[in-house]
């Protein structure tokens, strides 16, 4: 701790990161082997996570993560927005496609940000508040994709990571999608991606989508 932190603050933080890392939550013991503190103190730390909801307890006496994150995690979809609006727009002008930052809500698949090319004669409309099974449509499929393998580590120069999507007609008859996954970003699960009326992806897409998921993974940093 240096002396522009607050030693308080640092432990409640500390606290609810490792209530998110269980499903059973965690005894007052519990918390206070993991914390390195007496259990006054977690128990103080509690009763405030408490009164801003949280944190609550069951009648077991362990505490969870309580509903008050909805409130705060409701808040990060329009900062993650903005933060890929750059390279959304870079990649939709680009492409000549509609661009799109997709993200997990549940069992789907969210979009909270797109951007149409403006110099096309037509172009796939695709709404920001979609919804989709994760199962299909290229956004998904990417994000599943990144779920089975290993977060990308750099060797040298060079960051090995999963590809891209690529889908045809599954959301939409005649379009196309193409998506890569967002990777190396804590606490967010997406990807970026493209649909577009076509037969075919054009094989240079694929790549241009992955250097967007990149160029938006660097942004949320």
């Amino acid at each position: 701790m240096t002396a522009e932190t607050s030693q308080t603050l640092d432990r409640g933080l500390r606290v609810l990161k490792l209530l998110a890392d269980t499903d059973h939550g965690l005894t007052v013991t519990e918390l206070s082997h993991k914390l390195g503190v007496n259990r006054t103190v977690v128990y103080r730390l509690l009763a405030t996570l408490e009164q801003h909801a949280l944190v609550r307890r069951d009648l077991g006496g362990r505490a969870r993560v309580g509903l008050g994150v909805l409130g705060l995690g409701r808040q990060v979809h329009p900062l993650v927005r903005e933060a890929a609006m750059p390279a959304l727009r870079s990649l939709a002008e680009d492409i000549g496609a509609t661009a799109h930052l997709t993200l997990v809500d549940g069992a789907e698949a969210l979009a909270v940000a797109v951007v149409e090319p403006t110099w096309t004669d037509y172009h796939v409309a695709y709404r920001a508040g979609f919804r989709h099974p994760l199962e299909r449509g290229a956004a998904g499929k990417a994000i599943l994709s990144a779920r089975q393998q290993p977060q990308p580590q750099p060797t040298g120069d060079v960051v090995e990571e999963p590809g891209y999507t690529l889908t045809h007609g599954e959301l939409e008859a005649g379009a196309c999608g193409a998506a890569a996954p967002l990777l190396g970003v804590t606490g967010v699960e997406g990807s970026v991606g493209v649909v577009m009326l076509a037969d075919v992806v054009p094989e240079r897409v694929g790549t241009r989508v992955m250097e967007a998921a990149r160029e938006v993974a660097e942004a949320l940093r």
